[in-house]
């Protein structure tokens, strides 16, 4: 067997090819992986692939924002623990010989698995089948809610409305129509009914007592109404997609917001809202879940499946689950939906 030798040129011209690739290797992230999906409070080594260059200093920036600086070409971690929920955009800068060269990742941060609820139904009520559900509260004995008016069921007499009710029967107690928009989510704060539009970009103030409007207030980055409930010192909004917003209850100003996540990612589309021990819970516009949100941290901590509590006769249309009221005192949670003949009490039942 022959080798053929390579000369001393053919050899040199190999190397000096081999030098240009390896000082010519890309600046980006090692680890993690775009988009990869990490646990919240999971640690995240982030690793780069240097230039075979001499390095002055790299920058490490979340969202934009510097975390840390590093004069060497080691690892560093990403403490999820300080960040929230959702996308986090990872940069690094380095500065090599006068020039700069930037990489970039993305994490997407998640919570733990929510825990699943089925249910039992504990006791039926009558529901008006002309309510349009869009906001429903137990207080002082009875239910308030609130409806919409969709245009093509307004000649069966389907209107916004502002209403009072007595749970047994069904009966409307009191009932004013303000005209000039279309009725979304309310809450009761103290002596007042915040009722939201759902694009006319206002909330209204009414009297909780005469059910007269006493004032107003505009959206800001929230431009829908959709849900609202309150925590007591803060109402909290929802507008259809992952956000809940916070505003003051005196002014309906918003003051924060938070973005909800399950384990599989962010969840929109929240509707209508309660507030019961602690916890935001939501309806899923569109589907029979209700899911439960801690709402210092936007995790989605629990999932009700209502899936078969309202069947028989039920329309494809206009006949979404939508409205959750809880009786403090009697640890009581009611359910309906939009021109539903019922109104449910139901059990929650770990899965």
């Amino acid at each position: 067997m022959r080798i053929k030798l390579l000369s001393g040129i053919s050899l040199a011209i190999i190397i000096a090819i081999a030098g240009c690739k390896s000082q010519q290797r890309k600046f980006e992230f090692v680890h993690p992986e775009s988009g990869q999906r990490v646990a919240f409070g999971e640690k995240v080594k982030l690793k780069l692939n240097f230039p075979s260059t001499s390095l002055d200093s790299v920058v490490y920036s979340i969202d934009g924002q510097p975390f840390v600086t590093k004069t060497d070409t080691g690892s560093v971690v990403f403490d999820t623990k300080q960040y929230g929920f959702g996308d986090r955009s990872l940069s690094a800068k380095i500065y090599a010989e006068g020039k700069e060269d930037i990489a970039y990742s993305n994490v997407l941060v998640l919570p733990p698995n929510a825990k699943n609820y089925s249910f039992e139904v504990v006791n039926e009520f009558p529901h008006d089948t002309k309510a349009y559900t869009q906001g429903l509260q137990f207080a002082e004995g009875v239910l308030y809610e609130t409806t919409g008016g969709p245009e093509d069921l307004a000649s069966d007499g389907v209107v916004t409305s502002i209403r009072k009710v007595d749970l047994n029967t069904g009966k409307v107690l009191k009932i004013e129509k303000p005209d000039g928009f279309f009725g979304e989510g309310m809450t009761i704060v103290e002596d007042k009914i915040v009722f939201l539009s759902w694009q006319n970009k206002k909330g209204y103030f009414y009297s909780k007592d005469s059910f007269k409007k006493l004032k107003e207030f505009n959206y800001q980055n929230s431009l829908e109404g959709w849900g609202i409930t309150n925590e007591g010192t803060r109402l909290i909004k929802s507008d259809g997609t992952n956000k809940l917003y916070f505003l003051n209850s005196n002014t309906g100003n918003e003051e924060g917001f938070i973005t909800v996540y399950d384990e599989n990612g962010k969840v929109d589309l929240l509707n209508e809202l309660e507030y019961i021990d602690g916890k935001v819970y939501a309806n899923v516009y569109g589907k029979d879940i209700i899911v439960i949100i801690n709402p210092q941290t936007g995790a989605v901590e629990g999932r009700i499946n209502l899936v078969g509590l309202y069947t028989e006769g039920r329309s494809e249309i206009n006949n979404e689950l939508n409205g959750i009221a809880y009786d403090a005192a009697g640890k009581r949670l009611f359910v309906t939906g939009k021109l539903w003949p019922k109104l449910y009490e139901i059990k929650l039942v770990e899965r």
